[in-house]
């Protein structure tokens, strides 16, 4: 009980000011009281307590992004996103969650290894040369979203680390992070899945992990800790590692003139602080950033994250076409491939006409 008394501690800190309800996502583009952080807290302290949560409720807590923008505003630090997390957790014991939307994507984890019904036999597809199973004990971990549905970005983050020296590796058994089983509160089969990769890294010898998924890296770098107490690899997002090599002048970038906007994600930003090295990697490229509105600790999410794009897919891409449409020109970078995904789908089903980029797009242009 120590842990939920310090978030009831927390919930019961609130003063109702209201400055978070200011920044919520979700809030701003439902007007909807119930999906604002304030009441999430109280739907949250029903769930530590036992006390009755309607069906609105249970979809209030799945509905929130854990985006953090509450969490940075906060005049009494309340870690809203770390509480609601929990409470979702504390639903799946009492059988209230997840959702059915979620239910059917984690069963296709289960069952296939992946959160979007690929077919296995083909995620090396994007491949442009025969794979062959190289000995490094560095992974190139690409995520399902970029083995299956953004091949692109796959090829270019491949490209861009094979032509800049590094030594990795890629697998055919990849398999899913666990980020979703995690964040939908089904923390059993998040271990199960947490347990399988991590032997698996260690039998291969894996000690370094580089993602180019924003969400795949904080699964690795914070959930796995977490849950396994401890992790036998270290794990890095791409631009940390581009960024390292740019520095060190093994990074050779020639420059391409182009006005961009730049998305910060939400698990690179605001949670990791990682603010200014995607900017110096694509200014390196020749790159003008036209800064969006609301930008580093106070960007927007790209509407996807904790589940909520797979159960609540209208209010996901209305709050995607809000950031599209505050851009000042049409081309959109992100190194986060889930939000490239759904910024490139909101862009396509809203008719917004932008071009979404993974950064690694940007720089593997911009090699000589």
């Amino acid at each position: 009980m120590g842990d939920k008394n310090r978030l009831l501690d927390f919930i019961n800190s609130c003063i109702n000011c209201e400055q978070c309800v200011d920044v919520c996502p979700t809030y701003i583009e439902t007007d909807d009281d119930l999906l604002n952080p304030i009441s999430r807290l109280q739907i949250s302290k029903k769930a530590f307590e036992g006390g009755v949560i309607s069906q609105k409720e249970i979809e209030s807590l799945y509905s929130c992004l854990c985006c953090e923008k509450c969490d940075k505003i906060c005049p009494y630090e309340i870690p809203v996103s770390e509480i609601v997390d929990k409470a979702k957790k504390e639903l799946v014991k009492k059988g209230l969650g997840p959702l059915e939307a979620h239910q059917k994507i984690i069963s296709g984890i289960m069952e296939k290894g992946n959160s979007v019904n690929g077919d296995p036999e083909a995620r090396l597809e994007w491949m442009s040369e025969e794979y062959f199973e190289k000995d490094s004990d560095t992974l190139l971990y690409l995520g399902c979203l970029e083995s299956y549905l953004i091949k692109d970005s796959a090829s270019s983050a491949y490209q861009v680390l094979k032509k800049a020296g590094v030594d990795f590796r890629v697998i055919k058994d990849e398999g899913c992070c666990g980020t979703y089983l995690f964040e939908s509160g089904r923390v059993d089969l998040a271990e199960k899945k947490f347990r399988e990769n991590a032997e698996k890294f260690k039998k291969l010898g894996i000690k370094r992990i580089i993602s180019p998924c924003a969400g795949c890296y904080r699964c690795f770098k914070n959930y796995y800790p977490i849950i396994l107490k401890k992790a036998d690899f270290e794990v890095y997002h791409i631009v940390e590692i581009l960024y390292d090599l740019y520095n060190k002048g093994q990074l050779k970038l020639k420059k391409v003139k182009r006005e961009l906007s730049y998305h910060d994600p939400c698990h690179l930003g605001r949670a990791e602080g990682i603010y200014e090295e995607p900017r110096e990697l694509l200014k390196a490229c020749g790159a003008k950033i036209l800064e969006l509105e609301n930008n580093r600790e106070k960007a927007n999410c790209c509407g996807a994250g904790s589940g909520v794009r797979s159960a609540f897919r209208d209010l996901s891409t209305d709050i995607a076409a809000r950031t599209l449409d505050s851009m000042k020109n049409d081309i959109l970078v992100s190194p986060c491939a889930f939000c490239t995904f759904n910024f490139s789908y909101t862009s396509r089903k809203k008719e917004k006409g932008k071009q979404i980029m993974h950064i690694t797009d940007v720089i593997l242009s911009s090699l000589p």
